[in-house]
């Protein structure tokens, strides 16, 4: 079993960076691929982004391109979540998730999560 621990959230301002951190334990996550996802209050998780193993591809939402990166450490069983250029609308709590190899957008392809951090972006 994989335990995923998100962290790095908080409270920033419009137009800040910020960068979360996720770690894995009881499994090596350099089999995985890792992908970050996002729930707003009232709205369905969204996907964000996923990495493959290797870190070779990558894949990220509409939303988020060209402002967020995803980045991975297999050597320290981490996965990053670059936030540049924040919005008001990027407040949600984010979670980390990992699943088989490939790129996957669809939750349902995740079997393990953590328990997300809070991301909060005032205007």
């Amino acid at each position: 079993q994989m335990q995923l621990v998100e962290s790095g959230g908080g409270l920033v301002q419009a137009g800040a960076s910020l960068g979360l951190s996720c770690v894995a334990s009881g499994r090596t996550l350099s089999t995985y691929t890792m992908a970050w996802f996002r729930q707003a209050p009232g709205k369905e998780r969204e996907f964000v982004a996923a990495i493959t193993w290797s870190g070779t591809n990558t894949a990220y939402g509409d939303s988020v391109k060209g402002r967020f990166t995803i980045s991975r450490d297999n050597a320290n069983n981490k996965v990053f979540l670059q936030m540049n250029s924040l919005t008001v609308d990027d407040t949600a709590v984010y979670y980390c998730a990992a699943g088989r190899n490939g790129l996957y957008s669809r939750r349902s392809e995740y079997p393990y999560w953590g328990q997300g951090t809070q991301v909060a972006v005032s205007s």
